[in-house]
């Protein structure tokens, strides 16, 4: 199984980004998926999670500015922010817990996102 985050890159203050992370390989279902943050000289952080049902949660940072949604039909997570700040500066990582023959959490690649002027 292998996740593919894309989306990441360089925008002002302000600005949105979408990011997207496709579930590839051999499985049966996806459980809860997420979103993960590490900016540099930081512990990784929870930016937001989403449920096989549906059920969100966010961290307070990122509460009103950004969405997590996902489409089963393409074993795909996304990652829709607005409002960007600076502070929001981070490698962003995709999260998900896939059922092959048990439950197993994999990781994606980073995907960098800069909030510059």
């Amino acid at each position: 199984v292998q996740l593919q985050a894309s989306g990441g890159g360089l925008v002002q203050p302000g600005g949105s980004l979408r990011l997207s992370c496709a579930a590839s390989g051999y499985f049966f279902s996806i459980g809860a998926m997420g979103w993960f943050r590490q900016a540099p000289g930081k512990q990784r952080e929870l930016v937001a999670r989403i449920t096989s049902g549906g059920s969100t949660n966010y961290a307070d940072s990122v509460k009103g500015r950004f969405t997590i949604s996902r489409d089963n039909a393409k074993n795909t997570v996304y990652l829709e922010m607005n409002s960007l700040k600076p502070a929001d500066t981070a490698a962003y990582y995709c999260n998900a817990d896939v059922y092959g023959s048990s439950w197993f959490n994999y990781w994606g690649q980073g995907t960098e996102v800069t909030v510059s002027s």
